[in-house]
């Protein structure tokens, strides 16, 4: 059983990890938008890598949420 505790500090870690990086990614977005001559590809990118973060912390966080039998 304590290696599951130990799985899930683990995954717990590392979801506050993407949730951190995910909400910096936020920001740049913005402040490349805020730009006078905003790089539409630089946006773009940081947008799909904010999509796949967020896939990740989905993943993570039900793998985290136990199932429950009705």
């Amino acid at each position: 059983m304590s290696g599951q505790m130990d799985r899930n500090e683990v995954l717990k870690q590392k979801l506050a990890v993407l949730k951190e990086e995910h909400g910096d990614l936020d920001v740049a977005i913005r402040a490349i938008e805020g730009s006078t001559y905003p790089d539409q590809l630089a946006i773009k990118r940081l947008k799909r890598k904010k999509l796949l973060l967020k896939d990740e912390i989905i993943r993570i966080e039900d793998e985290l949420t136990p199932d429950i039998i009705a």
